[in-house]
């Protein structure tokens, strides 16, 4: 009788593995899971993650006994669509098995991953139809609220925050990159003062402004920042799949290894979303 080939019995090169990770637990640094709330998970371009609100309307007073008006409670959806991210190495097998080489590629990948994704969260060019993913990210959703130029101190940052909150936004996040967060690091107390409006920064435990936790990365526009309500962004975010195989580069005696990494994202309530820009007045001084 002849044998049978089965995964159990065939040679590695035929039986690629793959290994499936919980993205919070591989890439939890990434801003999607820290800034937004995930719903639930999608395969494929395609389909489509239906995220359902309601546009409230407005309660009234009424004498007794006396008959109410019919209010009108918009029941509205939101449409989140994915991407993909990931990204494919190609090593020697005598360098693959090399102690540490399997460890090290897999740290770059997830770091390569987080870097791309945290771009896409926050700078995503918005996609012209009928494409539609992957999504725009946040700093070009249409309908955000766009602050002042904060320039000098922090009134234009405050307005902003105070117009998200009647927007009826619980603001989480501060998002900025470095150089801007840098920027309002220097900002004095006074101009004839030296003292930093911040303060000194010497034992920083935890990056806040305003009372809300400030997340610093340099995946955010130069200059640019962000008023986040994470309850405000839906995503679907699936897991961290990793694969092996040797059949791409069998006749080179190489090892593939790919990453993939699947997440969408869109804003519930734009107007609960703010965008400011961070201006470095201290150049025109000099």
């Amino acid at each position: 009788m002849a044998n049978t080939e089965t995964t159990s019995s065939s040679a590695a090169a035929w039986r690629p593995d793959l290994a499936t990770f919980h993205a919070s637990d591989v890439v939890p640094d990434a801003l999607i899971l820290q800034c937004s709330t995930v719903s639930g998970r999608i395969e494929g371009d395609a389909p489509a993650l239906r995220v359902a609100y309601v546009d409230d309307d407005s309660a009234s007073f009424y004498a007794e006994d006396a008959p109410f008006d019919e209010d009108n409670a918009g029941l509205n959806e939101v449409t989140v669509f994915t991407g993909k991210v990931g990204q494919l190495l190609r090593v020697s097998n005598e360098q693959y098995r090399q102690i540490g080489t399997a460890e090290e590629l897999s740290r770059s990948v997830q770091r390569a991953i987080i870097k791309k994704a945290n771009e896409a969260f926050l700078t995503q060019t918005a996609p012209v139809g009928p494409v539609v993913t992957p999504p725009a990210g946040l700093l070009n959703v249409a309908g955000a609220e766009e602050g002042d130029p904060v320039a000098g101190n922090l009134d234009a940052l405050i307005d902003l925050i105070a117009t998200l909150e009647g927007n009826g936004a619980a603001p989480s996040h501060i998002v900025l990159d470095p150089t801007g967060w840098a920027i309002l690091r220097k900002l004095k107390t006074s101009p004839e003062h030296a003292t930093t409006l911040l303060g000194a920064g010497t034992h920083d435990a935890e990056r806040r402004l305003l009372d809300l936790p400030v997340i610093v990365t340099p995946a955010m526009s130069a200059g640019s920042g962000l008023v986040i309500d994470r309850a405000a962004v839906v995503s679907a975010v699936g897991d961290v799949r990793v694969a092996t195989s040797e059949h791409q580069y069998f006749a080179n005696d190489s090892t593939g290894l790919r990453a993939t990494w699947r997440i969408g994202w869109n804003v519930v309530r734009p107007n609960r979303l703010g965008t400011f820009t961070v201006t470095d007045l201290s150049d025109d001084e000099s």
